[in-house]
C-alpha cells in the first residue's frame, strides 16, 4: 500500500512541477519589467532542477541526481550574470 501511495505522489508531484514550470514560462514572457523576467527564470530553473530529482527518487537511479546539481549550477550562474547585466550593462569586466 504505501509503494503505491508513494508512486502516486511522485506522479503527482511531477505533474505539478510540469504545471509550474509552464506558468512560469508564460510569466517570463509576460512580464512587465526585466526584473520579473529573471525572477520567473530563476523559478524555472528551480522547477527544472526539481523535476529529475522526482524522476531520481521514483526510479532510482543516480544520474537524475547529478543532472540536478548541474542544472542548479548553470542556473545560479545565469542568474548572477543576468542580476550583474541588469546592474552594470555588461557582464565581463
Amino acid at each position: 500500500m504505501s509503494v503505491a501511495i508513494l508512486s502516486w505522489s511522485m506522479l503527482i508531484a511531477q505533474l505539478m512541477l510540469a504545471t509550474a514550470m509552464i506558468i512560469t514560462v508564460i510569466r517570463m514572457f509576460r512580464g512587465p519589467r526585466a526584473q520579473d523576467r529573471v525572477l520567473a527564470l530563476d523559478v524555472l530553473y528551480i522547477t527544472a532542477m526539481l523535476l529529475p530529482i522526482t524522476f531520481g527518487i521514483r526510479s532510482g537511479v543516480i544520474i537524475y541526481f547529478e543532472a540536478a546539481l548541474i542544472i542548479g549550477l548553470l542556473g545560479f550562474v545565469a542568474t548572477v550574470a543576468l542580476a550583474k547585466f541588469l546592474m552594470r550593462g555588461e557582464v565581463i569586466e
